[in-house]
């Protein structure tokens, strides 16, 4: 998304929200350099504790305890909380230490506080000796995306980084799945599942089909007339149904013991896997297989789904330099339009969201009411949020060559949203000194 911050509002324009929004960036800025300059003081803090350990016997319980006394100083001139600090503190030298760049374009105004946090998260697994790479990266990557779209690039920037594979950490961090109970208020828990993202993924898929079917037959039995469970609500409701009786009972279609039509649902999920990577494990660092919306996954998880789904896989041919989709097919019958424009947007194309293309509908970019054409040049995939907002409020979009929507605010201002190429197939390289290996074929 490219933003053209300089555009004016049009003669007889919205000039009140225009002003509104020039202070809202004003005291923004002024709120960043206030937080960068507290983060580099915490952090100065937490470098004050470790100079103390400095001339003493380093054990990590001296070391938190130095850190603990420094935090409390603070909290209690601040009456917070000493834990809270610590955290502060320790994330403050995190940043300060290892992401200076991100520091200072935060500093600068050119990222927000949800960018850094975000690009903290992401490298927070890198090893020591690669973040100062990645600083550099995920800063000249965050130019004009928002942080949930960041947090999509940084991920796959973040495991051509690393030194081992997805597919080895991931058989690590399957060891950690588990379910547990946090007790909450008024006689409420949280019910915590740790599982593998695609799991957990497509189980809440499931579960948000099965909650929307169940809203839509509102009405058409006398029991649900009086059924006004949200979304979320009805979601926790299947949920408790299918974990403690094995189907739902809540579906209003059964009409016996079986399932009914809730529990014909299946969850979906949409994934992208590249050639190369479904054919050689090898390249899974540097051309991540991703379930779109939630980041990279595992090699081995995405040569699963791709041998045991039933769904046909579309194929997508890009542009070997630009990585931009030129077509798409695929072996069974399917809208051809459709598949090209999941391929091309991949998620809602309204600046900076990230609702998966699967869960968004396609909309003509220039209403076919008024004469707009249904072809891949006047469609684009918008959530339901995002969809209601182009048609009821006063954004307008047009829709420029290879796919670009160009967004105009109320204010006059306007947003470019590009769709997300693709890894080109093939990368120019610095030359390799070491002699070619003759034993292994590149085709």
């Amino acid at each position: 998304m490219h933003t053209d911050a300089s555009s004016t509002p049009s003669e007889g324009g919205p000039r009140a929200l225009s002003a509104v929004l020039g202070e809202v960036l004003r005291t923004g800025a002024a709120v960043a350099i206030a937080e960068v300059a507290r983060t580099r003081a915490l952090a100065e803090a937490g470098h004050l504790a470790r100079d103390v350990m400095a001339d003493r016997p380093s054990t990590s319980r001296a070391a938190e305890m130095a850190l603990r006394e420094v935090a409390s100083e603070i909290a209690a001139a601040e009456n917070t909380s000493d834990r809270s600090l610590q955290t502060q503190i320790s994330r403050a030298m995190t940043l300060v230490d290892d992401y200076p760049i991100t520091l200072s374009a935060w500093e600068q105004g050119a990222i927000t506080r949800a960018h850094v946090h975000t690009i903290l998260d992401i490298g927070a697994p890198l090893p020591t000796e690669v973040r100062a790479e990645f600083d550099t990266l995920a800063v000249a990557t965050a130019d004009g995306l928002s942080p949930g779209r960041l947090r999509t690039r940084l991920a796959a920037l973040a495991e051509s980084l690393q030194p081992t594979t997805i597919s080895e950490r991931h058989q690590r961090g399957r060891e950690t799945r588990c379910i547990r109970v946090v007790t909450g208020q008024d006689g409420m828990s949280d019910l915590i599942a740790t599982l593998p993202t695609i799991l957990a993924v497509g189980i809440y898929d499931r579960l948000t089909q099965q909650a929307r079917t169940l809203i839509d037959a509102r009405g058409d039995t006398p029991t649900s007339a009086t059924d006004e469970r949200t979304t979320a609500q009805v979601r926790a409701d299947i949920l408790a149904d299918l974990l403690l009786t094995a189907a739902p009972d809540a579906d209003p279609t059964r009409v016996d013991d079986g399932p009914g039509t809730l529990g014909a649902i299946r969850g979906r999920v949409q994934v992208v896997v590249p050639a190369l990577t479904m054919l050689d494990p090898q390249h899974e660092n540097t051309e991540p297989a991703e379930l779109i919306g939630h980041g990279p996954i595992a090699a081995d998880t995405a040569r699963t789904l791709a041998e045991s789904t039933t769904v046909p896989w579309d194929r997508v041919i890009t542009h070997p330099i630009t990585g931009a989709v030129l077509h798409t097919d695929t072996y069974q019958r399917s809208a051809a339009i459709d598949r090209y424009l999941r391929a091309r947007d991949r998620h809602c194309r309204w600046p900076g969201c990230t609702v998966p293309a699967i869960r968004s509908e396609v909309d003509h970019t220039l209403d076919y009411a008024l004469g707009g054409n249904t072809d891949v040049g006047n469609l684009s995939h918008l959530c339901q949020r995002h969809h209601t907002q182009k048609q009821f409020t006063r954004w307008s979009v047009r829709q420029l060559p290879d796919g670009i929507l160009e967004w105009t605010s109320p204010t006059g201002r306007t947003y470019r949203d590009e769709p997300l190429p693709y890894s080109p197939a093939v990368r120019f390289l610095p030359d390799d000194p070491a002699p070619p290996d003759h034993d292994h074929a590149p085709f």
